[in-house]
């Protein structure tokens, strides 16, 4: 509950200092009763801002181990309950990934970008299965958050910020428990649909 209080105001003062206005979409597809894996695609740096500031549910961040070794950085992120997968060492990614899904399970929801890094032209990128299989292990619905906007505010490979509007879809739950890992590619497509779906009107 302190992260989230300290997270969002973080979050909302720098997007009102920087002239950035959230929109939700969507929020009567939330459903914070149980965790959730909320998916969404990567345009920009403000979409960290965005989400901590817009997104209406409690959740941690799921990325790289690599980021969570990062000095200061790392530590504050572990401290705030951020969750880092591995994905060098076969015997620590499979560590990581069930002490991510017993995290899930025990009442912590996570977003995760699956493309894996930010788009450079706001096309969606091929998805990683990673967060998938964690679904999947887990056995939490995926919920598809597509966020609009933010590549305009921060232009890819620009120091640049613009005021102006974001918005985040909040895209229906998509129930885990119709597929296994051997129909994983038919869940990364269905996913990949949904949040491709709310960029449609996204400014090219």
């Amino acid at each position: 509950m302190i992260h989230d209080n300290v997270a969002r105001f973080w979050a909302d003062n720098i997007l009102k200092v920087c002239g950035v206005k959230v929109i939700i979409e969507g929020d009567e597809n939330i459903d914070d009763s149980s965790p959730k894996v909320y998916m969404s695609n990567h345009q920009s740096a403000f979409d960290i801002f965005a989400l901590l500031g817009g997104l209406p549910v409690s959740f941690r961040f799921i990325m790289k181990q690599e980021l969570m070794n990062i000095p200061i950085f790392g530590y504050a992120s572990k401290k705030a309950g951020y969750i880092g997968l591995e994905r060098k060492d076969p015997r620590k990614a499979v560590k990581s990934m069930n002490d991510a899904a017993n995290r899930i399970k025990n009442g912590s929801s996570v977003l995760i970008f699956p493309e894996g890094t930010r788009s450079p032209d706001g096309t969606l990128l091929m998805f990683k299965a990673g967060g998938f299989h964690l679904a999947l292990k887990s056995g939490c619905n995926i919920v598809p958050v597509s966020i609009v906007g933010s590549r305009e505010i921060n232009p890819p490979r620009s120091i640049m910020i613009h005021s102006g509007i974001i918005r985040i879809k909040i895209g229906k739950p998509i129930a885990v428990k119709e597929f296994s890992r051997h129909d994983i590619d038919k869940l990364i497509s269905m996913t990949r649909d949904a949040i491709n779906s709310g960029l449609a009107d996204q400014i090219s």
